[in-house]
C-alpha cells in the first residue's frame, strides 16, 4: 500500500464493518411472574432504557422479543408464569427455545436465561423450579432474586430449589425507602453482569459487554485486549524491512483498534464520528505516527545493518504509539461513561477528551 492508493474513508468503513461483525449479538431470555421487576432490571443493566423504548414484537403467545437499534442485544421476555394455563405456556416456551437454538446461525440462539424471583414474596413456585430445570437443558440459567432488601437465608433456600442454575444472585435495581426510613441501595447488578459474563458463550461476550452499562471494568478489560492485539500487529508492521511500507499499514491497524474499542463500550459507530476522530488524532497529528515513521524509514534505506536497525526502532515506535493511542482512548471512554449516561455523551466530548488524554501520554 502506498500514499496514492491509500483511501482513509474506505479504511474507516471497513473498520466499522469488522468491529460490528466481531461484536455480534447476544440474546437473553428473562422469565418471572408479573410484578417481579423484570423491566426495571432490564433498564438498570442494559443501555438505552431498553424495556421502555425498545421495539417489542410477540414471538409466542406469552413471549415478546425486545430490540433496539445500535444495541447488540435481544431480550426475550417470557410472561405468564402465574397463569392457570401455565403448562401450555411451559411447552410453548420450550418449543420456542428449541427452535431458536436449532438455528444454523449462533447469533440467533438464546445464550443465557435469567429467572427472576421477588424476594419480598419469600417463596418460590413449582413452576419456577421446573422452568429452571427445562431452560438449563438448552442454555446457562441464572436465578435472579429481585427487590433484594433482607436476605434472611432466602438466597440459600432458592439455591437449594434451583440446583440446575449456574448461580443465584440477589439484586436491587433501584433505590427505595422503607416505611421505617431505611434506605435500600442499588446492589448486585455488577455481580449479575460478572456472573453472566462467566457463562455467556465466548463468541457473544463482547456483545454482552457492549450492551450492559453497569460494569465499566468489563468494558475496560475487553478493550485492553484489543489494544494488546493491535500493538502486536503494529510491531509486526513496523518491523517490515521495506522502506515506508509501515506508514500506511499502521493507519488501518490504528483505525481498526479505535473502532473495536468504540464497539466494546457500546457507543454508536458512525462513519462521520470515526472520520473526525481519526483526522484529529492519527492523521491530523502527523508527527505521532506518519511523521515519526518517516524518520525511521530513512534508516531502512541503508543497506544491511541499517535496515535491521530501522526495523527494530520502527517496531518499538509502532508498539508504543499504538498502545498510547489505545490506552488514552480507553481512559477517555471510561471517564465519560462513568460520569454520564451513555445516551448523553457527544462526539465532541469524546474527541476533546481523547486529544487531551493522548497528549498527556506522549
Amino acid at each position: 500500500m502506498d500514499g496514492n492508493s491509500f483511501d482513509l474513508s474506505k479504511t474507516i468503513e471497513n473498520a466499522i464493518k469488522e468491529a460490528l461483525e466481531n461484536r455480534g449479538f447476544v440474546n437473553v431470555l428473562i422469565a418471572g411472574r408479573t410484578g417481579v421487576g423484570k423491566s426495571t432490571l432490564i433498564n438498570s443493566v442494559f443501555q438505552g432504557n431498553f424495556a421502555k423504548t425498545g421495539q417489542g414484537k410477540p414471538v409466542t403467545t406469552n413471549t415478546t422479543e425486545y430490540s433496539k437499534p445500535g444495541v447488540p442485544l435481544r431480550i426475550y421476555d417470557s410472561r405468564g408464569l402465574e397463569l392457570k394455563e401455565y403448562k401450555q405456556i411451559f411447552f410453548e416456551l420450550e418449543a420456542f427455545v428449541k427452535s431458536k437454538n436449532k438455528d444454523t446461525d449462533p447469533q440467533n440462539h438464546i445464550h443465557v436465561a435469567w429467572i427472576c424471583i421477588d424476594e419480598s414474596s419469600r417463596r418460590i413456585e413449582d413452576g419456577e423450579i421446573q422452568l429452571c430445570q427445562m431452560l438449563s437443558n438448552y442454555m446457562p440459567t441464572i436465578g435472579v432474586i429481585t427487590k433484594a432488601s433482607f436476605d434472611n437465608g432466602f438466597r440459600k433456600e432458592i439455591q437449594s430449589h434451583l440446583p440446575f442454575a449456574k448461580n443465584v444472585v440477589r439484586v436491587n435495581s433501584i433505590p427505595s425507602v422503607l416505611d421505617d426510613g431505611h434506605i435500600i441501595k442499588v446492589s448486585g447488578l455488577i455481580d449479575l453482569v460478572d456472573i453472566t459474563m462467566d457463562v455467556v458463550p465466548e463468541a457473544h461476550k463482547t456483545a454482552f459487554i457492549a450492551a450492559q452499562k453497569v460494569s465499566i471494568q468489563q468494558k475496560k478489560n475487553r478493550a485492553h485486549g484489543i489494544v494488546a492485539a493491535a500493538a502486536a500487529s503494529a510491531a509486526a508492521a513496523g518491523a517490515s524491512p521495506i522502506p515506508f511500507s509501515d506508514a500506511f499499514i499502521l493507519i488501518p491497524i490504528q483505525v481498526g483498534m479505535l473502532a473495536a474499542i468504540t464497539a466494546v463500550f457500546g457507543l454508536q459507530l458512525q462513519q462521520s464520528f470515526l472520520s473526525t476522530l481519526v483526522s484529529s488524532t492519527i492523521t491530523g497529528a502527523g508527527a505521532t505516527i506518519i511523521g515519526r515513521t518517516i524518520a525511521v524509514n530513512l534508516l531502512k534505506m541503508i543497506p544491511g545493518a541499517g535496515s535491521i536497525a530501522g526495523g527494530a526502532i520502527s517496531a518499538a515506535i509502532a508498539t508504543t504509539v499504538t498502545s498510547a493511542f489505545g490506552e488514552a482512548y480507553i481512559a477517555t471512554l471510561s471517564a465519560l461513561t462513568s460520569r454520564s449516561d451513555f445516551s448523553t455523551i457527544t462526539n465532541v466530548e469524546i474527541i476533546e477528551e481523547f486529544e487531551k488524554r493522548y497528549k498527556n501520554k506522549k
